[in-house]
C-alpha cells in the first residue's frame, strides 16, 4: 500500500470489498477519488474513513439505507485525514525508486497508448489541435523512457502530465457549448445532492468540477493522462 499511485485502484478494491459487490464505482465515485487525490488526502485517511463508515453502518440495529456511494464516506475520510494530521503521520510519496507497475517500459506504453488515443479522436479545432500536441509530447516522452534511460522522477512526470490534461480539458471546454456544459453541472449538482450534507462547500465546489471534467473526457472519448490511472 505503500505505491502512492495505486491510490485510485486501492480505494476502489477496498470499498467495493467492504461493500461486498464486484469492482464497480460510479462517475461520482471516480471525481470523488480525483478531488480527494488533488487535496492531498492520503491513501491511509481514505481507507481509514471507508472502515469507519462501514463499521458505523454495520452497528446500526436498523439498516434502512445502503451506502452505495463513496460520498457516504465523506465525514469520516475528513474525520481520519485529521486524526492522521494530529498524530504527524503523513503518506509518503515515492519518487527516488520505481513504485510497482511503474516501470519505464510500462509508463511509455501508457504514454504511446494514449497518444494513440489522442490521435484518433473525432473533435474540432481547438481541441483536435491540443490532442495532436499532446500526442506528440507524450511519444516523445516515451521516448525518453527507452533504455538506458534512468527510471524517471514520478513526481516531476505526474505533474508535467496534469499541466497537459488542463490544457486539453480547457480546450475541450472552449469546443462545449453553454447548454452541454450547464447540462453536465445539473448532471454533477443531481448527483451530488444526496450528500451535499456530508461535504464541506469547498469539497462539493472541487467534486463538482472533476465530476464535469471526467464527463467531458468520456464524452469525447479521451483518456486520462495521469499515471493513476496505468
Amino acid at each position: 500500500m505503500d505505491n502512492y499511485f495505486n491510490y485510485y485502484t486501492e480505494i476502489e478494491e477496498h470499498f467495493c470489498r467492504r461493500r461486498g459487490t464486484l469492482l464497480t464505482v460510479s462517475t461520482l465515485d471516480w471525481a470523488l477519488m480525483s478531488a480527494w487525490k488533488e487535496a492531498g488526502i492520503p491513501l491511509e485517511a481514505v481507507l481509514r474513513g471507508i472502515d469507519a463508515a462501514f463499521d458505523r453502518y454495520d452497528r446500526k440495529p436498523s439498516k434502512t439505507k445502503k451506502i452505495n456511494g463513496l460520498a457516504w464516506c465523506c465525514q469520516e475520510v475528513l474525520a481520519a485525514t485529521e486524526s492522521m494530521k494530529e498524530a504527524a503521520v503523513g503518506s509518503s510519496r515515492p519518487d527516488s525508486k520505481a513504485a510497482a507497475g511503474l516501470e519505464s517500459e510500462n509508463i511509455a506504453r501508457f504514454f504511446t497508448d494514449n497518444a494513440r488515443q489522442l490521435r484518433e479522436a473525432q473533435l474540432t479545432a481547438p481541441a483536435k489541435n491540443a490532442a495532436q500536441e499532446i500526442a506528440t509530447t507524450l511519444e516523445t516522452l516515451a521516448e525518453g523512457l527507452k533504455p538506458p534511460a534512468p527510471q524517471p522522477k514520478l513526481e516531476d512526470m505526474e505533474r508535467h502530465l496534469t499541466v497537459l490534461e488542463e490544457k486539453l480539458l480547457a480546450a475541450l471546454i472552449t469546443t462545449t457549448s453553454e447548454t452541454e456544459l450547464l447540462t453536465l453541472r445539473t448532471e454533477a449538482d443531481r448527483e451530488i445532492a444526496p450528500y451535499r450534507s456530508k461535504m464541506p462547500a469547498a469539497q462539493i465546489e472541487q467534486l463538482q468540477k472533476q465530476y464535469v471534467r471526467k464527463r467531458l473526457l468520456e464524452r469525447a472519448k479521451l483518456p486520462r493522462l495521469s499515471l493513476f490511472y496505468m
